[in-house]
């Protein structure tokens, strides 16, 4: 299996367990379910050669409605979360010189996720948005609009999330994250 399939899986691995399983997104079942998530990988580790991926990732939406969204695994780069982070900025850039902003936005998901309130290194709430390895998800936004019209109060979803993820055992983090997870 070749590193790019092991990375998908992984992933993917990780979305069933974690997104789905404790339904961290509440719209993510549906598309789920019609299979109508695609999981890419790109193998670059230089910021051009990502940009670039992303936007083959961008027009690959353009000319697939029935796709919902795409997680973007970038496998080889940006390790580091500060340089992740950093790299997010080139990111909305590239959405609002390419004529996506609006009409897509990318969530960020990073094996060292970090909040800025977070509560320390060892804060179990930052496990929402830890990944195996560093994701652009990109969604639709006229489908995340539906879907956040359609909860009753969609604005409670990252406090639930914090409550959930702070409540677990250390046993059950590590059913979830396994060995990435040693708090």
């Amino acid at each position: 299996m070749s590193d790019a399939e092991t990375a998908r899986k992984e992933v993917i691995g990780w979305f069933e367990r974690v997104v789905l399983g404790l339904e961290l997104c509440p719209f993510a079942a549906r598309p789920w379910q019609e299979g109508a998530i695609r999981f890419a990988v790109t193998e670059e580790n230089e910021e051009i050669p990502l940009l670039q991926a992303l936007e083959s990732e961008l027009q690959w939406l353009d000319e697939h409605p029935e796709t919902e969204t795409t997680l973007l695994i970038l496998s080889r780069a940006l390790a580091d979360f500060s340089e992740y982070n950093d790299f997010l900025d080139r990111v909305d850039e590239l959405l609002r010189t390419g004529g996506w902003e609006g009409r897509y936005q990318v969530a960020s998901f990073h094996p060292g996720y970090r909040f800025a309130d977070s509560l320390g290194e060892d804060d179990p709430a930052d496990w929402s948005n830890r990944s195996p390895y560093p994701l652009l998800h990109l969604i639709r936004e006229d489908s995340l609009e539906r879907a956040l019209a359609a909860l009753p109060d969609p604005g409670a979803i990252p406090e639930r999330n914090v409550r959930l993820l702070r409540g677990l055992n250390r046993e059950q983090m590590r059913a979830l994250f396994g060995a990435r997870y040693d708090g």
